[in-house]
């Protein structure tokens, strides 16, 4: 399972902040989970085709090895600590799950 998850920052939130918040805690954090295959964060820069700018300015990538696994290893307090700072910088994030079509 792939989650996908699209956000903008909080007014007020610096960019940089986050950024260096989640290069150096929850990538890490992240990627350390026991059910958790990838985790990539990316800064959206731009349209490919048209003008104008992204509705979205972040979006995480997270593979999922084991689904039931997940739950319990989002669970714990060290987990709760980074979802919550998470929830600091980001406003009204879109949590997609994912399937794979014409693997």
């Amino acid at each position: 399972m792939r989650i996908v998850v699209l956000f903008n920052l909080k007014p007020g939130v610096d960019p940089a902040d986050y950024e260096a918040w989640a290069a150096s805690e929850d990538a890490p954090a992240v990627r350390a989970l026991p059910s958790v295959a990838a985790f990539r964060v990316h800064a959206l820069t731009g349209l490919m085709f048209g003008a104008g700018t992204p509705p979205f300015r972040y979006v995480e990538v997270i593979d999922i090895a084991d689904p039931e696994g997940f739950g319990a290893d989002i669970a714990t307090p060290r987990m709760q600590a980074i979802a919550a700072r998470f929830r600091d910088f980001a406003e009204a994030p879109l949590f997609l799950t994912t399937r794979e079509i014409g693997a």
